[in-house]
């Protein structure tokens, strides 16, 4: 596509809901930008997008979904028999411990909600979040209004996807951080346990726990770069926050078949639950280092893949 140039009649430059059209714009004078004109840095403040996401039903549901869940355990242990166990291992032998020793102490209790929550519920969450963030505009038909504003394209990503992460790291931080209140309500502030055996002391208990949110976060970063990319691909939220819960399950599906092995460590979530690694009597790196880097080369190809079919794609619906 060929642009016309910056010096020509309004009538004959392409509309910005046409690829291209914003490198033109990129290239007004500065000193109109000072005199009041175009300025591609004051366009959709942070700010009023935190708001915009944050006054959404749907944003409203996912706290009152985080807030409930731990309760809604925890009560749930406290009717259960005492020595009745709940969960699936999810393909390691952890996970039934954990669901053993939840009822144990703060602490032990806000691993096992996490435990039971990273597989699923946080991978909705944050695709939720941010598979939403650019599809749902497009299907309320805001976005050609936005890129019509005009909001560079690059921009409004960028912003799109601050706005989501967070949102994301909010979500990944609060369940836990409330799970231990309420655990510590329900069950006591006693030192934690190690389903592998021993014990720590409460701070070095609350450090494990920080090293396992931490770890979660950043696996959950993979989630987000799939669905922001079906987000830019489709105008259906649904869909894109869809394909990016589908492909993560599909990837743990194919990571639960050992035939697969040596192949399947190159899958995205084959160390996904690696943060166990933090919960014996020694903390052991090496999985979580080998996951970290994974899910980073993995989010950096997505994210730039989005990018890229963004910048060149007309806004038409």
């Amino acid at each position: 596509m060929t642009l016309p140039p910056t010096d020509a009649p309004d009538g004959l430059r392409p509309p910005p809901t046409q690829r291209g059209a914003h490198d033109m714009l990129m290239d007004i004078d500065v000193a109109g930008a000072r005199d009041g004109g175009f300025r591609p840095n004051r366009t959709l403040p942070t700010g009023v997008e935190f708001v915009r996401q944050l006054r959404r039903r749907r944003t409203h549901l996912v706290a009152l979904i985080l807030l409930l869940l731990p309760l809604a355990i925890a009560l749930a242990f406290q009717a259960s028999s005492p020595g009745s166990s709940s969960g699936t291992n999810n393909g390691n032998f952890s996970g039934p411990l954990l669901a053993t020793l939840a009822t144990k102490g703060a602490i032990n209790f806000a691993l096992f909600t996490e435990f039971a929550s990273a597989s699923f519920l946080l991978v909705v969450l944050v695709a939720l979040f941010c598979g939403d963030t650019v599809a749902s505009e497009a299907s309320w038909s805001s976005l050609r209004y936005l890129l019509a504003i005009p909001v560079p394209r690059a921009r409004l990503l960028r912003q799109k996807l601050i706005v989501a992460l967070s949102l994301s790291l909010g979500a990944n931080v609060l369940l836990p951080a409330w799970a231990l209140v309420i655990g510590g309500m329900f069950f006591g502030w006693a030192p934690a346990q190690s389903p592998l055996g021993g014990s720590f002391t409460t701070g070095e208990g609350l450090t494990r726990l920080l090293i396992v949110v931490g770890y979660a976060s950043l696996q959950s970063l993979l989630v987000a770069a799939l669905a922001f990319l079906f987000g830019v691909l489709t105008d259906a939220p649904l869909g894109a926050v869809g394909g990016a819960t589908m492909v993560v399950v599909l990837s743990n599906i194919l990571d639960s078949i050992t035939a697969l092995d040596p192949y399947r460590k190159f899958l995205p979530t084959h160390f996904q639950y690696a943060w166990l690694d933090a919960v014996g009597p020694g903390i052991q790196w090496d999985n979580m280092m080998r996951g970290s880097g994974l899910v980073l080369v993995y989010s950096a190809v997505f994210f730039a893949l989005a990018w890229w079919h963004f910048q060149r794609k007309d806004i038409v619906s």
